[in-house]
């Protein structure tokens, strides 16, 4: 009996580790997640978002036409006066830019594209000499034959000036003079041009047309004189009777 009956320490020591092994655990619950403050912030955009809650006083609407100007019977004194001049001006502009674009048109037809321009003879003048064979013989290929005006400082030749004088003499015949240069491989020259256009001729015709070559003579592929001479008669007894 004795044996059985244990110490008060002991009994307290043991009382102690059975409600220590005793004590309930304590769970820890899982985080909850809540959208209640996500749907607030969504329903406070949508709400601003609302063009009703948020529209500004009216603005006042004035009567205009297509191109966004007020219409002439809605116009002030001050402003007809205003829009008439603008007009005015602007149809003046449109009437300068008419006469120099025409002006311009004429210049270049009359002195370009016209056969009976000066370019156009100066053209023909050209190919005539680069197809004769007196002058290619003393120029070289007709291939390699360049002509061009007066000299200058521009590298381009054939934007050089083209020398020429136009008179009328009494009988209401048109002269023309203009001379420019020639070069080829062997040799240069200077060409001599002389037409004319009668009162009752649409065009010019040579009267000459001569090529003077450094140590050559004057050759002549027109020369109005020459046919003379050729359509001239006989003489009979030192007497022309034709």
């Amino acid at each position: 009996m004795a044996s059985v009956l244990k110490s008060p320490d002991s009994l307290q020591l043991f009382r102690l580790s059975s409600q220590c092994l005793r004590r309930p655990r304590i769970r820890v619950p899982p985080p909850a997640f809540s959208t209640s403050r996500n749907v607030k912030a969504t329903h406070t955009d949508t709400s601003s978002s609302n063009p009703s809650s948020t529209s500004g006083p009216k603005q006042n609407i004035t009567v205009v036409d297509a191109a966004g100007r007020k219409r002439w019977t809605d116009l002030s004194v001050g402003g007809k006066a205003v829009r008439s001049t603008e007009q005015s001006f602007n149809f003046l502009v449109v009437i300068a830019g008419v006469v120099m674009t025409s002006a311009v048109g004429y210049v270049l037809y009359t002195e370009v594209f016209s056969t009976d321009s000066k370019t156009s003879h100066f053209n023909r003048a050209t190919d005539q000499i680069r197809r004769d064979p007196r002058c290619t013989k003393l120029l070289g290929d007709g291939d390699k034959i360049t002509a061009h005006g007066e000299p200058s400082w521009s590298r381009w030749a054939r934007n050089r000036t083209l020398a020429s004088t136009t008179s009328t003499d009494r009988y209401g015949t048109e002269h023309l003079h203009f001379k420019f240069y020639v070069e080829g491989p062997l040799n240069q020259g200077v060409v001599y041009v002389h037409m004319t256009k009668k009162p009752s001729q649409t065009e010019h015709e040579y009267h000459t047309l001569a090529v003077d070559i450094k140590g050559q003579q004057r050759i002549y592929l027109e020369n109005v004189e020459d046919k003379k001479v050729g359509r001239m008669g006989p003489k009979m007894f030192g007497v022309r009777w034709w």
